[in-house]
């Protein structure tokens, strides 16, 4: 990571303040946590902070952003930059987030298919990677409920704690190593169980969940990356600790069928141009589900999440 010097001169001394590339880790209170190699800075923001890119317009650091930053003289440091973003998130305010593991348990709470495609299809929009994680297989039979993810072409890993074997967590670790990772799940499903065994540092709290709300405890507020040991970060987002449904961003109706990866080979195929596939005739997305080459299920989320959006007006979008 190279530095920059520039040159200030104070009372007929120069002195040099050296500019960084880093990566915020967390934000708070108005400083910014930012990891150049082996330190971490305190820093401010400096002015009207711009991003990176053909567009550059007013930015909110976020952790995950990659900046430049000035260390100064007197000790101080700033924040001067925001690197271009790869992708970002509005809850939980994150940047650059490469994967995404969706924790699903298949009992107590049951699985909703609706809300684990709900976040898979955020994650496909903003080029994040989805991987679902299948818990509580010692506590009920298989429902086939993963293989409906596999069947789309998604990474499933069953979290068996009954067998002997933790591989597992070295497949997880694996596609975690070098990545910025998050995971997601709802209260209950095991997620802090899953990362205390993937990263015993953290120390995650478990908490007891309530029976009566199927909702547990979460203290943290504040997005913060922290460092693996084998590589990579792993952020902790309590925006993703429970599915509640309600969302800050919405995948609006001409971009939602290209966040279901399976349509792909069929929707081009369609009779009509601009099929909604939800009850054209001649649609092929709708002739794969009748002849189970699509799950039924992950039809009727998108089919959910259409409906959601498809009177939303262009002036009224937000992004």
């Amino acid at each position: 990571m190279g530095s920059m010097k520039n040159r200030n001169t104070v009372s007929g001394k120069s002195l040099c303040s050296q500019q960084m590339e880093g990566m915020i880790l967390k934000g708070i209170g108005g400083f910014y946590y930012v990891e150049c190699g082996d330190k971490v800075y305190e820093c401010r923001a400096r002015g009207v902070l711009r991003g990176g890119g053909a567009r550059s317009a007013r930015i909110t650091p976020l952790a995950g952003d990659r900046c430049l930053i000035s260390v100064h003289p007197d000790g101080l440091a700033s924040v001067d930059s925001i690197l271009e973003r790869r992708n970002f998130l509005l809850r939980p305010p994150l940047a650059n987030l490469d994967n995404l593991f969706i924790v699903v348990s298949l009992c107590q709470p049951q699985p909703n298919a609706l809300i684990v495609d709900r976040f898979i299809s955020l994650a496909e929009y903003k080029e994040i990677e989805p991987v679902i994680v299948i818990t509580k297989l010692d506590l009920t039979e298989d429902n086939g409920f993963g293989d409906i993810y596999r069947k789309a072409g998604f990474t499933v890993i069953d979290a068996d704690y009954s067998s002997e074997s933790r591989d597992f967590l070295d497949e997880i670790r694996g596609i975690m190593k070098n990545k910025i990772s998050a995971f997601a799940g709802n209260t209950g499903a095991g997620k802090s169980t899953l990362l205390n065994a993937l990263c015993p540092g953290l120390n995650r709290e478990t908490g007891e969940t309530s029976k009566k709300l199927g909702r547990g405890r979460h203290t943290t507020r504040e997005t913060e990356l922290f460092s693996l040991d084998f590589g990579g970060k792993i952020a902790d987002t309590p925006g993703f600790s429970s599915f509640d449904g309600e969302f800050a961003e919405f995948v609006y109706k001409d971009e939602l069928a290209d966040t279901f990866r399976e349509f792909a080979d069929y929707a081009p195929n369609c009779r009509f141009t601009g099929c909604s596939h939800t009850c054209e005739k001649g649609c092929e997305v709708l002739a794969a589900v009748q002849r189970g080459e699509i799950s039924q299920s992950r039809h009727d989320s998108y089919v959910s999440l259409y409906n959601e959006v498809k009177d939303i007006k262009e002036w009224e979008k937000k992004r």
